[in-house]
């Protein structure tokens, strides 16, 4: 039989549906084969890659590791709810979990890949104080910053490096006790073959070459891509003469900023 062209562009849901055909079509299995396991019959698969069927999240988790996703797969469904997230993140989200290497400078925070869930929900419930999202809106970012982290365990592991302004460190998110769990957290991190930390001091003042966040990512076909983003939402830029520009920006923060073991030191005296 043949199947339904799908339009990813029409609408989340039919997105969602579009990955999921992919996905399992690059696992080699039916309908009927991904149906049988996770419980649903090959007519409930087909209407869950055309998009007149929703998926439950419980599904989704089930789906992506019968499919080996990765997390992939739950990425794209918590863009069915892209109103708690930034708009142009849930892209950038998915192309980040299929990431052979990140680059990462963030302005003033822990970037979220090494955030603890505490330290993330201190950002969470502040602004639900500023009324800027729901309870649960707070909820559902937290719950996407946990399934982006599953990349950390991912095997093969990707190669991360993350240079995190000397603000991120002094500033007590979460009050003192979280902040210096995060700090642990990021000790912790440092010491992880994959994972390089280096902190940019404060001292290179107006030499900085970054005022926004920052992130490359290296795909398996060595394609390269740049993302940042404003205070409304996210820009993911696939032009290679950006994201080569960036690159050369972020390798010459990489060696203005202090060491590995430099960084590894001051993480630990601002711990104490």
């Amino acid at each position: 039989m043949r199947e339904t062209e799908l339009d990813p562009s029409a609408s989340p849901l039919k997105a969602f549906g579009a990955q999921l055909r992919r996905l399992r079509k690059a696992a080699g299995l039916t309908q009927t084969d991904l149906g049988a396991m996770t419980n649903l019959s090959d007519s409930q698969i087909s209407n869950l890659e055309r998009g007149t069927r929703s998926p439950t999240l419980d599904w989704v988790v089930q789906a992506d590791r019968a499919l080996g996703a990765g997390g992939t797969l739950e990425l794209t469904y918590w863009s069915l709810s892209g109103s708690s997230l930034l708009e142009g993140f849930p892209e950038y989200a998915q192309q980040e979990a299929k990431a052979l290497s990140i680059n990462h400078f963030e302005l003033g925070i822990v970037p979220g890949l090494a955030q603890t869930m505490e330290y993330a929900a201190a950002f969470a419930s502040a602004a639900v104080r500023r009324g800027s999202v729901t309870e649960e809106q707070a909820a559902d970012r937290l719950d996407f910053l946990a399934t982006r982290q599953k990349l950390l365990a991912r095997q093969p592991a990707p190669r991360l490096h993350f240079v995190l302004d000397e603000g991120a460190l002094l500033r007590p998110v979460g009050g003192r006790k979280v902040m210096a769990r995060q700090l642990a957290h990021l000790e912790d991190l440092a010491t992880r073959p994959n994972i390089t930390i280096q902190v940019a001091p404060l001292s290179l003042a107006e030499e900085l070459p970054f005022t926004m966040m920052v992130t490359l990512l290296t795909l398996a076909d060595r394609k390269l891509l740049a993302y940042s983003e404003c205070q409304l939402r996210g820009f993911l830029s696939r032009d290679a003469e950006t994201a080569q520009a960036w690159e050369r920006d972020c390798h010459q923060l990489q060696v203005e900023a202090l060491s590995k073991a430099a960084s590894l030191e001051l993480i630990r005296k601002c711990k104490a």
